[in-house]
């Protein structure tokens, strides 16, 4: 005889998060088992709203090869990246800010990757970053008035138009602007990925908590290193090799200037034109 049946709505915060399952624990014999998908979703569709509320246990898993990001499939947003952000950026330094969101667009261009540029008020709080619009000098700028940049059709609009679901937001604040569009897409049935360090916030606590809330809602995280990683994903692509090398040696010093050394190490040429 079962004697309880009881799901519990439970959020993760450090799980990167794809596909939707729901946990069901039997209490018979002490034992606990995981529910299947099916059973789950059946006994809660007979539970009236004040039960499923407190008995569903949503935990969304990002896993498999096809969760990995493809330069094919991928869109990007970038999101008033404009000097009155800067006044009050304190989560990170804002010179990192500008090179990471410069090498982010870069490699949107360099991988094909449709990118849309949009700012908030520019009139008053500025254009956006030079460093951005120079890799895009003939792309028009969608200026808007909402917060939200999810909640402006000639944003959604083009994005929808490229027919691509793999969404790629980076923008400042994290808190605000990030997390608004993230949240809502997510909630529209858009795979999302957020890039932590191309965004900031007016406090370390503030992208923290905002990082939190978006992977709750199912976001994905990643540094823009690791986008461009996973767009190449194949070191036998030299398609893009000499454009990748480009950007880490202008924008990961690290790795773009230890990359350069192993290649004079080795006496080797460096691909393309990226010496």
């Amino acid at each position: 005889m079962q004697l309880l049946d009881v799901h519990f709505r439970v959020p993760l915060f450090a799980t990167q998060l794809a596909q939707k399952w729901y946990y069901r624990i039997d209490f018979w014999n002490n034992r606990m088992h995981p529910g299947n998908v099916a059973t789950g979703a059946r006994s809660l569709k007979n539970q009236p709203p004040s039960m499923t509320a407190t008995k569903d246990v949503l935990m969304t898993f990002r896993n498999g090869l096809a969760s990995l990001l493809r330069p094919e499939d991928s869109v990007l947003v970038l999101i008033d990246h404009q000097p009155f952000q800067l006044a009050n950026l304190h989560s990170h330094d804002p010179q990192a800010v500008v090179n990471n969101t410069t090498a982010l667009a870069k490699a949107a261009k360099a991988y094909g990757v449709p990118t849309i540029l949009t700012s908030v008020i520019a009139e008053r709080g500025g254009l956006l970053f030079p460093q951005i619009t120079d890799v895009f000098p003939d792309q028009e700028v969608i200026d808007r008035t909402l917060i939200n940049t999810w909640q402006d059709p000639k944003v959604v609009d083009v994005v929808k138009a490229t027919g691509r679901k793999q969404l790629v937001i980076a923008g400042l604040y994290t808190e605000i602007c990030v997390a608004m569009p993230v949240i809502q897409a997510l909630g529209e049935g858009w795979d999302v990925t957020v890039i932590t360090d191309a965004c900031g916030a007016v406090s370390t606590e503030a992208h923290q908590v905002a990082i939190q809330r978006m992977i709750a809602a199912g976001a994905n995280m990643m540094t823009w290193l690791a986008l461009v990683s996973e767009w190449q994903r194949d070191h036998a692509r030299t398609e893009h090799t000499a454009e990748f090398i480009d950007i880490l040696k202008h924008h990961a010093a690290g790795s773009g200037i230890a990359f350069l050394w192993e290649q004079q190490l080795l006496n080797t040429p460096v691909p393309g034109n990226a010496g």
